[in-house]
């Protein structure tokens, strides 16, 4: 080991049992063992931003907080595109036309949303970080999660209501 990597693991020991808790309350225990690694690299890339301007503990506490939330945020885009697969999967299992009913009343749902709305769902269908989606539409990224949330919402109900109309 290095001279670096040596004074990383000393520096890193006492920070351990944080790292642990904080992917615990994050991730669900088959992705907790992922997410500490990130949290770890995390660390590894912020540690030489420390200035002692603050306790190690905070300037950890800060840098794994903030990793765990980047990292969630992606698993509810990871979440949402494989819960996309699956619907195709099942779609194309049960025989049906992979543009068939279902399909066709979910961009049905869409095309009854603003433009502004329909962007959002489509950018976020496409994985586009909400950082970046926020960007193209001038908005704040917690505004883009909240709009988001909302749409999910709206557009399973409706759906939903259109499959139990037919």
């Amino acid at each position: 080991m290095s001279r670096d990597q040596d004074n990383f693991a000393d520096w890193l020991t006492p920070h351990l049992p944080m790292l642990h808790r904080t992917a615990r309350a994050f991730a669900e225990a088959p992705d907790q063992h992922d997410l500490l690694q990130e949290l770890t690299v995390a660390l590894w890339r912020a540690r030489s931003s420390f200035r002692s301007e603050s306790a190690a503990k905070t300037f950890a506490h800060r840098v794994a907080h903030n990793a765990a939330l980047t990292w969630k945020r992606g698993e509810v885009r990871r979440r949402l595109r494989g819960v996309a697969v699956e619907a195709e999967m099942l779609v194309r299992d049960a025989g049906e036309d992979p543009q068939g009913p279902l399909l066709e009343r979910l961009y049905a749902a869409i095309r009854t949303l603003s433009p502004v709305e329909r962007s959002l769902v489509l950018l976020s269908m496409d994985g586009v970080p909400y950082a970046e989606i926020a960007r193209l539409h001038g908005l704040s990224e917690s505004n883009v999660g909240a709009r988001l949330t909302r749409l999910r919402q709206r557009l399973s109900t409706l759906v939903k209501e259109d499959a139990d109309g037919l």
